[in-house]
């Protein structure tokens, strides 16, 4: 038995049953991919059924504010995911008729879209002979051929799709690259892969060498940068506070936050109030400034360690723009800030 019709014997019995599995519909499996984007099942899957029920079609997704879009994505993290949704959401509802693109290729000019993203829709809504390379399926491959290429250079990315399109049976293009992938995630995991049971164990290079720990090879991670982050809470009459809308390009975009002072290293009270001029939205005179959590708290990226700590600044001068605490939860957060007005708020 070869190679795909090995995994689509395995996936037809061991395929998991996931809502956006029983459907054709192009908007739910553009959907479900985007939220699966660097996101397990099991946390994505409560996401993609709320987006299910607020938004039932492309157009619903359309016609909703960007702020109600990333509020129902707030914890999911990597926010340009959501704005990308909705951009290209009123793209194909405003420019393209409302027609779902049905190629790989103009899937490919879906605000973030890419490869996997076009090859998964395009092969299981519309049966297109194109390869999908996720981390699962880059690991499946790596250890059953033996490749120590790392995945994440130029020639890795090239060498694994050509190899996974040369494996591709001559039908059932969706089902296959669904089972490849389904692989990946429940029997050739990326720690203690079920190696035992396994229907492709015969012929895996790494497991007649001993090499699964070591495959797939991925190069080094760029340093990971710390930054200290200050929130300055504002509180008025413990009525009124101030959320100002991040509007540069950056993991948080479109989202709320309290008034943000940036620092170098950890500051104590005093060193926070040289950067009070920065912020003109905070009062001349206050009450008092209270530092909320002792302890920073730690929230790591792809590429930054943020540290964070959260101070209460009471004053007893009107906020302008002021929010209502009892309305503070409609407002799109990181999920950090969402935590702290869950704490605070107890």
């Amino acid at each position: 038995m070869n190679f795909n019709s090995s995994l689509t014997i395995w996936y037809s019995v061991n395929k998991r049953d996931l809502p956006w599995r029983r459907s054709k519909n192009p908007y739910n499996i553009w959907l479900s991919e985007i939220i699966l984007q660097q996101t397990q099942v099991k946390q994505g899957l409560p996401y993609y059924e709320a987006f299910i029920s607020k938004f039932s079609s492309i157009q619903d997704l359309a016609n909703a504010s960007e702020t109600e879009v990333l509020k129902l994505w707030q914890g999911l993290g990597y926010y340009s995911r959501a704005r990308n949704l909705h951009f290209s959401a009123k793209y194909i509802t405003e420019h393209l008729g409302g027609v779902f693109p049905q190629n790989y290729k103009e899937l490919l000019q879906l605000k973030g879209v890419g490869d996997y993203t076009a090859s998964a829709i395009a092969s299981i809504c519309y049966e297109e002979s194109v390869a999908v390379v996720d981390g699962n399926v880059y690991r499946v491959l790596a250890r059953y051929f033996g490749i120590d290429t790392p995945i994440n250079s130029t020639e890795g990315v090239k060498q694994f799709k050509t190899l996974a399109e040369s494996l591709l049976p001559i039908s059932n293009f969706g089902d296959y690259n669904q089972a490849i992938m389904e692989f990946g995630a429940r029997q050739c995991k990326p720690q203690s892969p079920i190696c035992g049971e396994c229907p492709l164990s015969v012929n895996c290079k790494a497991y007649a060498t001993g090499t699964i720990k070591l495959l797939p090879v991925k190069l080094k991670k760029t340093k990971v940068s710390k930054k200290y982050f200050n929130f300055i809470v504002m509180t008025y009459e413990d009525n009124y506070t101030y959320l100002e809308q991040r509007t540069e390009k950056g993991i948080w975009q479109q989202l709320y936050q309290f008034p943000l002072i940036e620092t170098e290293a950890p500051v104590t009270a005093e060193d926070l109030l040289i950067h009070f001029e920065s912020l003109p939205l905070i009062p001349a005179t206050y009450k008092e400034l209270v530092l909320f959590n002792e302890t920073d708290l730690i929230h790591k990226l792809s590429h930054q360690e943020l540290h964070i700590k959260f101070w209460i600044l009471k004053t007893s001068t009107i906020i302008k723009d002021g929010v209502k605490w009892s309305d503070i939860k409609s407002y799109p957060v990181p999920i950090v800030i969402e935590r702290f007005i869950n704490n605070f708020q107890n």
